[in-house]
């Protein structure tokens, strides 16, 4: 195995990682990229965070509204649903189990 694996392993994360950037309130994809890019996942593309939020909103995880401003484009502000928010708690707790194991093997590898 060779190269930086971590792309790929934020796309099986990123779904969730969506869902917790909302628990604060609604927020639009733009914001949404800044607040994940602030944690350290780096710069996300719309063309990969787009279809998220889109998915997203068909399984009902959130909800969407677009909003016309007087300057400049309009924005769909997403917000999360209590679906969303149980989906995060249960997704969210088995990420921390898969991660502890994780941990515990590469420590067993001897890799801290």
């Amino acid at each position: 195995m060779s190269g930086d694996r971590r792309a790929s392993w934020f796309k099986g994360v990123l779904d969730l990682l969506v869902l917790a950037a909302l628990t604060d309130g609604e927020s639009y994809g733009y914001e949404i990229g800044k607040r994940l890019d602030g944690a350290g996942f780096g710069q996300i593309k719309g063309g990969t965070l787009y279809p998220v939020l889109n998915r997203l909103e068909e399984a009902g995880l959130v909800a969407a509204e677009f909003r016309a401003t007087e300057k400049g484009p309009g924005r769909r502000y997403y917000t999360l649903t209590d679906a969303g928010r149980a989906t995060l708690a249960e997704q969210g707790a088995l990420w921390r189990e898969f991660d502890a194991s994780v941990r515990a093997m590469l420590a067993k590898g001897g890799v801290r």
